[in-house]
This record gives structure tokens, sequence and C-alpha cells, in this order.
């Protein structure tokens, strides 16, 4: 059962992909969001060129657990998908995936230049990835 993980960001959407078994993530592209529909378009591509059968939405938090405005804007991301797609999709905690991203690149030495181009991805992997080994339990 392959599922993606969305990484959901005012200007890019970050994009991950777990394997067919559903046990590991990788990330798969970034989708920069120029257009108002275009975003919704290529998600539908890669769900079904990939035979994708969930998503997940990485819904920020607040630190003390409560959501804030940018939670209740992935809220509605998530139902747009669900009434797009079709498919199920599950909403995920993802607070601090893209300091532990950010953080993970300038331990790697990475570029600022190439972080800025990875980053939303790897966020978008380390969710799903939270997520698959939530399911493992």
């Amino acid at each position: 059962m392959r599922i993606m993980g969305l990484d959901y960001g005012d200007k890019r959407i970050g994009v991950a992909l777990s394997d067919a078994f559903g046990w590991t993530a990788q990330g798969l592209e970034v989708i920069e969001r120029k257009t108002e529909n275009g975003h919704l378009e290529r998600i539908r591509e890669l769900v079904r060129d990939n035979g994708v059968e969930a998503v997940v939405v990485g819904l920020p938090k607040n630190m003390n657990g409560t959501i804030g405005p940018r939670g209740e804007i992935c809220m509605a991301f998530a139902e747009e998908l669900r009434q797009t797609l079709g498919l199920p999709v599950h909403l995920w905690d993802e607070r601090l995936t893209t300091v532990s991203a950010q953080r993970t690149l300038l331990e790697a030495d990475v570029s600022r230049r190439k972080r800025k181009q990875v980053v939303d991805k790897m966020a978008a992997a380390i969710l799903l990835q939270n997520y698959l080994d939530s399911r493992q339990k």
C-alpha cells in the first residue's frame, strides 16, 4: 500500500512516497505553487502514476498542541484533497519536521541554495516516516 506524504506550504509542497509495503518513506519532489490549482493537478498525477492509496498531510500544531491559523489552512487543504482524489487523507502532527530536516542538511554541510531546494521534500519524508512508524506499533 503506497502512501503519499505532503508538507504543505504557501509557496511549495514537499512530496514523499512510501515503498509498496508502507515501511519506508522517500522524498519525491517539491511542487512549486505557481498557479491557482496547478499543485492539485500535479498531486493527482503523482497519485495516479504511483498507485497511491492514501495521503498524509502535515498538520502544524503549536508547541502546546493547539491548532492555529496555519493548521486550519492545512486542514482545509486536506479536505480539498479528499474531495479531489477520493482517497483517505490523514492529518499528522508535523511539529519540528522542517527544523529536523534543516538540521540534518546543515550537519551534512549542504549549501544554503541546495537546502532550499530539498528541505520541503525532506520534511515530507520525515512526517511520512513518522506516520508509517506509528502504524507499525
